[in-house]
């Protein structure tokens, strides 16, 4: 079926599936079940142990400066990390949930997905030159965020093995505007500041109709280009014997629009039309993964807008509650226009600015996704229990005409199975998915519920995936839970890793170590008959919630990681005549057998006195390793541990104390793209950033927030570029100061 038939049936099935549960709801021959009501299984697994819920208080508490990423890394089993242990992009490094990468964390805006960055071409580490998914949305716009850990999160579907972040927008109830801004000022001029505004209206429009409104700009500022010069070590020299410098963190400019109009039907039907449009573009810092600050093509654009990200959605959502269950159904479509100067894709140039004309190109990508979902309490065996059926579709359309033009130095490209001459590759390439699911939520005893599920997923290159899931809950005593989950779930390969045409190639020096040129270099190529990337991810936890609101918990995690996809360093799939001389050998993505990541989870609430409140969380990596190569899968320190200490003064003021300690980071023994062993690999020494943060009421008006961030100023620096700095890849800013106001009309 084509993609513009499968739009069409979207379209038309979703308001039958709405509109023709209003007409069941008011038909006779509706039966009203006389049973004790169990919550839906999405509601049920948001207890499991590992699920957090971020607050509009916990985000006044650590306000954000920038990206919700800064907040939502202090939750339990939570780091900021990139793809690979590669460092390629060292400060772009996005939220990643139980060691299983970024790239398995997906990302929701009001329960629908966030696919943006598959805009972005994916380099041979299995990186993206990308932000991240988690900053379309600023944070006064939020009501809360849903973090969703291990087993909980198969129900989602593909790019889920990791976890799941659910923003949840506010909805427009009363009548109000509230006009918010900020700035903040670090203490080293070699950091970048922050400045926003936000605004935020809502209310009602007549006795059905309400809407919400939010506009926000956002500039936060670039890293200047010594920042890292003194800590640059001297392994990260290039051939020419000068030393490459890593670049601090890149700035960027955001701008967004999002308008919802809400119609309650009745008391029990409610739809929500949304449209959304934010441009995220860069301040170049000299970030170019390999050849650092001082290149000359790096120095042109420093300061400069080097890619632009454009993001449009439209969406129609169904919230429906019938006599029978209720219901959850929308539609969207998303269109992301990447704009970038272009990038290198050979060697040592991987990610790297190769053009000196400043001219941009533009990969552009649209999504359709759509979801029904319904929960239906019912009696069975003699048991009480809420059934929900699901089905999703998302269907990606790719056109890309510039990250496909790379050569391959062969004298005959018939023997490469669906690679051709560059001026005959297409720049559109799509891809479908379709699942449906179901799940039981059982109360087997007044103590036992047993929430059992299974996924079908259909893609339409990388065929099907079952994931069968089993959680279980234990009510010991009023006080204590037990928790067990266990799950399988799946990731399907993106449009670039199948993709024939989506070639890397080297001159020699990229070659994998074990597979040296013959003559011709090395090229990799795209991989259509790739396999999904599994995992079996297991949990067991115990809760424990005191009436003098003592809140303790414990979460173990085992996740079997199978087929995760990368260039690898296998033998090369074809050997053949190179255009240059001798032999070309040709290399593809592939799925890798095993990987282990193993963990800790742990929790602690404390009320003090009836003002003073103490949290603490903490998690503990045990295992993250590739069983290939040995290796790690990221760059994430062995613990973490994330304190806070909050005291209300009085009704007007609160004062809270924070802190995050990082244990030791171990660094990479071998380069991830070549297989060749580092020279001096070397591990990042723990760290603590301490802030305070202050925020007063001072009329029903108006609020004020002061902050100190990294209150002991304990800034860690990137010490070179990629994997010549270990796992000594990022900057962690210094002391800086916040100065927030929030009128509300």
């Amino acid at each position: 079926m084509s993609m513009n038939k499968k739009r069409l049936l979207l379209t038309t099935l979703f308001p039958m599936l709405t509109v023709g549960g209003v007409a069941a709801q008011q038909s006779e021959e509706i039966e009203t079940l006389e049973t004790t009501v169990v919550q839906a299984a999405s509601e049920e697994l948001k207890q499991a142990p590992g699920v957090s819920v971020i607050t509009t208080e916990d985000m006044k508490r650590r306000p954000i400066t920038n990206d919700i990423a800064e907040l939502v890394r202090t939750m339990p089993g939570v780091n900021l990390t990139g793809n690979s242990s590669s460092g390629q992009y060292g400060n772009k490094r996005q939220i990643d949930l139980r060691g299983m990468g970024p790239e398995n964390t997906l990302i929701l805006i009001d329960g629908k997905p966030v696919l943006s960055r598959n805009s972005v071409k994916m380099g041979r580490a299995g990186e993206r030159d990308s932000r991240g998914d988690s900053n379309w949305v600023p944070a006064e716009a939020i009501e809360r965020i849903e973090v969703i850990r291990g087993p909980a999160a198969a129900r989602y579907g593909s790019g889920a093995s990791g976890g799941v972040i659910n923003i949840i927008t506010k909805t427009p109830e009363t009548s109000s505007a509230t006009v918010t801004v900020q700035t903040e000022i670090p203490e080293n001029s070699l950091e970048g500041g922050n400045k926003r505004a936000i605004v935020v209206l809502s209310g009602p429009l007549s006795e059905r109709f309400s809407q919400r409104t939010v506009l926000n700009y956002n500039k936060q500022d670039g890293d200047e280009p010594d920042l890292n010069r003194d800590a640059t070590v001297a392994e990260s020299a290039g051939r020419d014997g000068s030393a490459r410098v890593a670049a601090g963190r890149e700035g960027v400019e955001n701008m967004d629009a999002r308008t919802l109009i809400r119609f309650d039907q009745n008391e029990t039907h409610t739809w929500e039309a949304e449209l959304a449009y934010s441009r995220q573009g860069n301040i170049y810092s000299g970030d170019n993964a390999f050849q650092g600050v001082d290149a000359t093509t790096t120095q042109l654009y420093i300061g400069e807008e080097t890619n632009i990200m454009r993001r449009k959605t439209a969406s129609l959502t169904h919230n429906g509650d019938y006599e029978f269950g209720d219901s959850f159904s929308y539609i969207q479509w998303e269109e992301t226009e990447n704009t970038r100067l272009s990038e290198g894709a050979a060697g040592g140039g991987d990610g790297a600015i190769n053009t000196e004309t400043g001219e941009m190109n533009t990969i552009m990508l649209r999504n359709i996704t759509a979801k029904s979902e319904w929960n239906l309490p019912l009696k069975f065996a003699g048991l009480n229990q809420t059934m929900t059926l699901g089905a999703e579709f998302r269907g990606e359309r790719l056109d890309d005409s510039v990250s496909n033009q790379t050569g391959i130095a062969a004298v005959d490209l018939d023997e490469i199975d669906g690679t051709v001459a560059v001026e005959d590759r297409p720049s559109v390439v799509t891809a479908e998915l379709i699942g449906v699911y179901i799940e039981d939520n059982i109360m087997v005893s007044d103590a036992v519920t047993v929430t059992p599920g299974v996924r079908f997923d259909n893609h339409s290159e990388a065929g099907t995936n079952v994931s069968p899931s089993l959680n279980i809950g234990y009510q010991a005593s009023p006080n204590l839970t037990f928790q067990a989950g266990i799950s399988r779930a799946f990731k399907a390969p993106n449009l670039y890793q199948l993709n024939a045409n989506y070639v890397y190639t080297t001159r020699g020096n990229g070659c994998p170590v074990a597979y040296p040129s013959q003559g011709s270099g090395c090229s990799i190529i795209g991989n259509p008959e790739l396999e999904h990337e599994t995992s079996v991810n297991k949990e067991l936890g115990v809760h424990y919630v005191a009436e003098s609101g003592i809140n303790a918990g414990l979460t173990y995690f085992h996740n079997d990681y199978r087929n995760k996809i990368g260039t690898g360093n296998q033998s090369p799939m074809y050997v053949i005549d190179g255009s240059n001389g001798g032999y070309v050998q040709v290399f593809q993505w592939a799925n890798i057998p095993k990987a282990v990541i193993e963990g800790l989870e742990a929790n602690l609430l404390l009320p003090l006195s009836d003002s003073i409140e103490w949290s603490t969380n903490a998690t503990v990596m045990l295992e993250s390793e590739d069983k290939t190569t040995g290796e790690p899968l990221s760059i994430v320190p062995d613990y973490t541990i994330n304190s806070m200490l909050s005291w209300q003064v009085n009704d007007d003021l609160e004062l809270v104390l924070s802190g995050q300690h990082y244990g030791k980071t171990v660094s990479p023994t071998t380069s991830v793209t070549s297989g060749e062993e580092l020279e001096n690999p070397k591990d990042r020494d723990p760290y603590t950033i301490v802030n305070f943060n202050s925020v007063y009421q001072f009329n029903d008006a108006l609020q004020f927030t002061f902050s100190v961030k990294n209150l002991l100023d304990k800034s860690i620096f990137r010490e070179g570029v990629q994997a010549t700095a270990g796992a000594n890849t990022y900057n962690e800013p210094g002391r800086s100061f916040l100065l927030a106001a929030s009128y509300r009309f």
